[in-house]
């Protein structure tokens, strides 16, 4: 039963975002300008793969077995953390030059709201509503308030985090699948909307010619962090949350970019599955040196 519903969220999940990214494509609202941007290589690329994976997380997520208030929990999250990263990537103030969860939590303090502000005020509240609507009940008020804090703490951090991770083609959709890669034998119906999602817009990502912009990471990010809030252990999910507080705040002074290139199996790992031409010519070179793959 369990591998049955992961397959039905999986193919949900897919069959979801691929119709929703033709619907997008042929009629994209305010036309396709809006949704395009210049990615690190300079080409254009579509910001329509960003809600298309929200629909599709959502959707497959709704088919996928489990508690209903775990499913329930996991579809707000993914859909606010996609709705107010899609408001972030089309109606962002470029007339300033804020930057970073820092950047806008200091404009926050100055009484300046930026789009990106605005995100972090609606992916936190939104998480802490899914936070609220799944997390189980074990012992007291305080410790079950402690529970739904922390996890609405992970969720929100966890949807930023990945979304620092959408700089180069199909770096989220990687890290998101090893990030949800523990969680199998906890919520592997869950994971499988993560799966069928991920792989209906994969080639269009590695190829670069869609991103996930702020509306796709921030919702992968969320489904990711929803299922550690839920399936986790208490001592875990405070690991977790430490360690997405870590690399969020290291992200404000080191390139993740540039210790990827630096580290030579994660620099194998970002490079998987790429287009030729966005894989430097050494690495391309090193590559061929070591024979055919499959």
């Amino acid at each position: 039963m369990g591998g049955a519903r992961t397959l039905a969220a999986a193919v949900v999940a897919a069959t979801a975002t691929l119709a929703a990214r033709r619907v997008l494509d042929l009629a994209p609202p305010g036309g396709a300008d809006r949704w395009t941007r210049t990615n690190h290589g300079g080409e254009p690329v579509s910001m329509l793969e960003g809600p298309a994976v929200a629909l599709g997380l959502v959707a497959g997520s709704a088919v996928s077995g489990g508690e209903p208030r775990e499913r329930a929990a996991t579809v707000l999250a993914c859909a606010g953390a996609g709705a107010f990263g899609v408001l972030d990537d089309l109606a962002e103030d470029t007339t300033h030059s804020t930057k970073g969860l820092r950047g806008h939590l200091g404009a926050l303090a100055q009484g300046r709201l930026t789009t990106g502000g605005l995100k972090v005020l609606g992916i936190g509240t939104t998480s802490l509503l899914a936070a609220a609507v799944g997390t189980r009940r074990r012992g007291g008020a305080v410790g079950h308030a402690t529970d739904v804090a922390v996890n609405g703490a992970l969720i929100a951090g966890t949807a930023n985090l990945v979304n620092l991770l959408d700089l180069r083609p199909g770096r989220a959709l990687k890290a998101s699948a090893l990030l949800a890669a523990p969680l199998v034998g906890c919520a592997g119906g869950q994971v499988g909307a993560l799966v069928g999602a991920s792989a209906a817009s994969a080639p269009a990502d590695l190829g670069a010619r869609d991103m996930l912009g702020d509306g796709g990471a921030n919702a992968l990010g969320a489904f990711v962090g929803t299922r550690w809030a839920l399936c986790a252990p208490r001592p875990v999910r405070l690991l977790a949350l430490a360690g997405v507080a870590g690399l969020t705040l290291a992200s404000e002074r080191v390139s993740f970019s540039a210790v990827i290139e630096r580290t030579p199996w994660l620099r194998r790992i970002d490079q998987a599955g790429r287009r030729a031409a966005d894989v430097p010519p050494e690495d391309r070179e090193a590559a061929s040196d070591e024979g055919p793959t499959a």
